[in-house]
């Protein structure tokens, strides 16, 4: 069965980037001229998905309406014959059949995916972690459908991390799979370890914003204990599933932003713009004259 549904948990309280997410969720937090939240919507679509819900929680009902049609803001633009623009807000609404649910408590990652219980009911779905944003060639959500489609299993999106910081993420057990004497990027998961420590590192390999879920993994969240943090943890789950009905990794080809971090919030903010069709070459100009005065 082919992947048709996704799931982004967008509930965190973003504590990381305060102070401006006290009143704007990080989500919304702008690369250009676009939010963090419709990059990765429009990274469902790309990957020929339609069918989304989005986790929120108390003071993000502004990502719902983004997402919803103005009808005074289209009329407005009309008027003053920005039909262009006007045409680009309407397609926002359009683009996918988008759910919005509000996870009542923020008791972890694996309590929010475990929300999506009915919405996703006995299927294959995709979950995009709405801190990071991965922006390439080649969607990376498509990337992991393509490997679901090819072996069947529970699949991650996975890079390397530096040693000094792999204790904020998670750490992967697991091999290379090659066929036909080639390797491209996916490796057999056999366990793994959330915020490790030198006594339990597996690898410097993390999961890091994307992955494809088997309907399973939500009778093992129910019986999955609380874990670090004292919340339920996805990774804890997806340990399980590894070594149960077992789970695939690909290393994805796009470029990771954590909009949960002040310096790569930056990045993509600079990166982006040196490729964007309306500034790209002011910015370039721009960088340049700040870069003789570094």
């Amino acid at each position: 069965m082919p992947v048709k549904k996704a799931v982004i948990p967008a509930a965190g309280l973003g504590t990381r980037v305060l102070p401006v997410s006290k009143a704007m969720p990080k989500e919304m937090l702008p690369i250009v001229d676009k939010p963090a939240i419709q990059y990765i919507v429009e990274e469902v679509v790309a990957s020929g998905i339609t069918d989304i819900l989005i986790i929120t929680n108390r003071g993000k009902d502004v990502i719902e309406d983004h997402f919803d049609h103005s009808i005074e803001l289209d009329l407005a633009l009309r008027k003053k014959g920005r039909d262009e623009i006007a045409d680009s807000l309407a397609e926002i609404a359009t683009m996918a059949n988008i759910h919005f649910l509000r996870q009542k408590e923020t008791k972890g990652l694996g309590h929010a995916v475990l929300q999506a219980r009915s919405f996703v009911g006995n299927e294959p779905f995709a979950v995009l972690y709405g801190d990071d944003v991965i922006l390439g060639d080649t969607p990376a959500t498509k990337e992991l459908c393509e490997v679901y489609d090819r072996y069947g299993k529970g699949v991650a999106g996975i890079k390397t991390v530096p040693r000094n910081e792999i204790g904020k993420y998670c750490s992967l057990g697991l091999e290379p799979i090659t066929e036909m004497g080639k390797f491209d990027g996916v490796f057999a998961i056999e366990d793994m370890v959330e915020k490790p420590t030198e006594d339990n590192l597996l690898s410097l390999y993390a999961i890091l914003g994307r992955c494809v879920l088997t309907p399973e993994i939500f009778d093992i969240l129910e019986k999955t204990p609380l874990g670090v943090g004292g919340e339920l943890q996805l990774t804890d789950a997806m340990a399980t599933l590894a070594k149960t009905s077992g789970m695939m990794g690909i290393e994805f080809s796009g470029t990771r932003y954590d909009m949960g971090n002040k310096l790569s919030i930056m990045k993509a903010q600079v990166e982006t713009a040196l490729t964007h069709p309306e500034i790209a070459a002011d910015f370039k100009e721009y960088i340049k004259k700040i870069a003789q005065t570094l």
